[in-house]
């Protein structure tokens, strides 16, 4: 409560505003393609804060500019971000953007830094996935729709609990974010646990590779996905909204999508509702058994959104279930599992209830001596998910995980002072995890406390930009059960970074981070068996809290025909926690219990070695290309042992047929065979897949109607994900089309 009583009055406090000294002008004009004009686009300069929006002719002016280098940033919901870099003094400048549905790339992301700024200025490396890629690619399950991303793999025990891997990392190593804040949700624990999220609903998804520890925690030693709705704090007059609809052949999707702003004034009101179906899906080798998953989801937010100041509150909720393929097998006595698989007389379902609300707001604008904006989060979210065996039809409820999260968040930014801008913060959560039921892997309920501070600072030389920063977290454990032991970390995470020009659209980038990250509940107390992570899983309450050394080298172009970025990275991590085999008897076989394998939590030193290439090109109006690849190497140091679920090598090419409104994609996907394979994990063979995407957009001054088609896997091939649970039982997706439609008003 004391920190509750705190952050208000912090942010009571800082809503206090001066005037800023006047210097030049940006004017310009937004359109929709050659002519068309937009209104009611957010017109920006990223290192000002400054914003505006365009009138019904679609011009814009920003008077008061500093002389200096800016980047001026334009949105507009549905549409891909256009950045521009400009030098201003003290004569006027005129802009003009065109504004376009479909890109290969997004350009802008609000995860990296904690602030809007383009993909090509941010120091971490960044995939921004748009709305309509979304639509093709679209799931109830992120990791589905994140899957092809350079760098981006996903977990699985199925279609409906999907989830994304970064760099090799998974599970509590990599943080999922819903409009910046934490999911509140236990998709972190297990193959068989999804996210609550309903991706069509999103605006864009941004993946931010590599160590995410300085802004958002230890959670994010891996990296951060976070799924935006809607990042504008902005009003404006009259409806807006959108509606998409998908339907899908080899799982027999079928969905839908909507939503609806409504501003009067300074006050804007926003809705959302969701729903998809899928099937059990469709393989070479036939239907995949209970593999079928549906989710239903809604949110309701209201806001006031003044020049200086705003605030917004809202509910969602989101409702799914889904099937766990060949669960109950796993359930099963060791005698009755084998090669041949045996008749399974039930099924396991999960299905998942969570209940958020939220209150953000902010000061922007501001030009007191010191801060020039503030934000705000406090979320409550209530979730639940129950493990349903089916068996005659009958639904029995095994197991049941309750997780309640409140959390809170507030990042100051920084007056501009000479060279150096930045941003500071707190954040900090409070969580209640209760198991009960057949798999009751943790006995009584568990409370996790966490608070942090945090700052991540830049100079910026025009040329050169340098980037650091540094966090103190404390994270601490307080079990019920007597038997199990409180334990507390508290740790310090920094990193340097530089951002070289080295010709005109050009940059070299270098990050140095040290990222610390405490011991997950699960880890630290689970015992039991766990059909999740195919294990008996035993925890260990010594553990200590992993500390990670890593460089990542960046080399990127861009200019308006062509785009590139080269990555390479290598992380040291020591005290990697990981699930070690047991052989207690000494007979040289792995333990059995509860016919399951038994792994104990333990710690060694591990090592991440991995490059990464990702480009895309116009070769004329017509014709454009686009090229990616993605290596990781992990293992733990000692004994040369590769980790498990490791992703293999995959390439990604293509290209982008254009003519107007029109664009054909074909691309071929290839993944080499996986053989760098921890004990008792099995090989995957390579693979090669062909797929089509193609859309085409009707744009008017007030509307865009968006056609999507995705054949994917068109040679029917049989292939299977590495990084899955049950990838020896269950291949990936056979042959399928997948159609959507948006329509926008504006």
């Amino acid at each position: 409560m004391k920190r509750f009583v705190s952050f208000l009055a912090i942010i009571l406090l800082v809503g206090i505003a001066c005037f800023a000294q006047n210097a030049g002008v940006i004017k310009g004009k937004v359109t929709y393609g050659d002519s068309l004009p937009l209104h009611d686009a957010s017109v920006s300069i990223v290192q000002t804060r400054q914003s505006t929006l365009t009138d019904t002719s679609g011009s814009f002016e920003i008077a008061n500019v500093p002389a200096g280098r800016y980047t001026v940033l334009v949105h507009h919901d549905g549409f891909s971000d256009v950045t521009k870099t400009i030098t201003v003094g003290a004569d006027a400048i005129t802009l003009d953007f065109q504004l376009q549905l479909i890109a290969l790339r997004e350009q802008v992301t609000v995860t990296a830094a904690g602030t809007e700024q383009s993909v090509f200025d941010s120091f971490q490396s960044v995939n921004s996935v748009g709305s309509t890629q979304i639509t093709e690619r679209a799931s109830t399950s992120l990791g589905d729709v994140l899957a092809n991303e350079t760098g981006v793999a996903k977990r699985s025990f199925g279609p409906g609990s999907s989830r994304p891997v970064i760099r090799g990392f998974d599970g509590d190593r990599v943080l999922v974010l819903q409009d910046g804040v934490r999911t509140g949700s236990v998709g972190s624990q297990s193959g068989d646990h999804g996210e609550p999220i309903d991706p069509l609903s999103a605006e864009r998804i941004e993946v931010v590779k590599g160590p995410g520890t300085l802004l958002y925690g230890s959670n994010a030693i891996g990296g951060v996905v976070n799924v935006i709705g809607n990042d504008e704090n902005e009003s404006h007059e009259g409806f807006r909204g959108f509606a998409t609809g998908v339907a899908g052949t080899a799982d027999r999707q079928a969905g839908f999508s909507g939503g609806l702003e409504y501003g009067v004034g300074k006050f804007l009101f926003r809705g959302n509702v969701g729903a998809q179906r899928s099937d059990d899906f469709e393989t070479p080798l036939g239907r995949i058994p209970n593999s079928a998953s549906r989710s239903n989801s809604g949110s309701f937010n209201a806001g006031h959104f003044g020049d200086k100041f705003y605030i917004n509150g809202g509910y969602s909720a989101d409702i799914r279930r889904y099937g766990i393929p060949f669960a109950a097998l796993f359930e099963a006595e060791e005698e009755k599992r084998g090669i041949a698989l045996p008749e399974i007389d039930e099924d396991i379902d999960i299905r998942i209830r969570s209940h958020k609300f939220r209150l953000n707001g902010g000061f922007r604008e501001l030009t007191n001596p010191f801060l020039s904006g503030v934000q705000y989060n406090l979320d409550y979210t209530d979730y639940r998910h129950k493990e349903i065996e089916r068996a005659d039809g009958i639904d029995e409820v095994g197991t049941i995980f309750d997780n309640k999260t409140f959390s809170y968040r507030s990042l100051f930014e920084q007056q501009k002072y000479g060279k150096l801008t930045g941003r500071f913060g707190f954040e900090g959560f409070n969580r209640e995890y209760e198991v009960n039921g057949a798999e009751q892997l943790i006995t009584g309920k568990v409370k996790h406390d966490a608070f942090s501070v945090f700052g991540l600072e830049e100079l910026n030389f025009d040329r050169v930009k340098v980037q650091f920063g540094g966090r103190v977290e404390n994270n601490r454990y307080r079990p019920e059960n007597s038997d199990l032991t409180r334990r507390g970390f508290t740790a310090f995470s920094g990193g340097a970074g530089i951002n070289v020009g080295l010709w005109e659209g050009g940059a070299f980038v270098a990050n140095y981070t040290h990222s610390n990250r405490a011991p997950a509940l699960e880890e630290l107390y689970n015992n039991g068996p766990h059909i999740g992570t195919i294990t008996f899983e035993v925890g260990n309450d010594a553990l200590r809290r992993e500390t990670a050394n890593g460089i990542d080298v960046s080399l990127r172009h861009q200019s308006k025909r062509f785009r590139v970025t080269g990555d390479v990275y290598y992380y040291r991590i020591e005290n990697f926690v990981f699930l070690a085999p047991q052989d207690e008897d000494g007979n040289g076989e792995v333990d059995i219990e509860d016919g399951l394998p038994v792994g104990r939590y333990e710690q060694a030193g591990a090592s991440y070695v991995g490059a990464e290439l990702s480009a895309d090109a116009s070769f004329n109006d017509y014709i454009g290309g686009f090229l990616s690849m993605d290596y990781v190497r992990a293992k733990l140091v000692d004994g040369d042992i590769d980790l498990p679920r490791i992703p293999p090598f995959r390439a990604r090419v293509g290209l982008d047929f254009r003519y107007k409104d029109l664009s054909v994609r074909p691309e071929a996907v290839f993944a080499a065979d996986q053989d760098k394979i921890f004990p008792l994990e099995t090989r995957t063979a390579g693979y090669g897949i062909i797929n089509v995407g193609a859309s085409y957009t009707i744009g008017r001054q007030h509307q865009a109607h968006i056609f999507s088609v995705n054949a994917y896997n068109l040679t029917d091939k049989l292939y299977r994900n590495h990084v899955s649970f049950i990838k020896e039982l269950v291949p990936e997706i056979g042959r399928g089309v997948r159609f959507g439609y948006t329509i926008r008003f504006f």
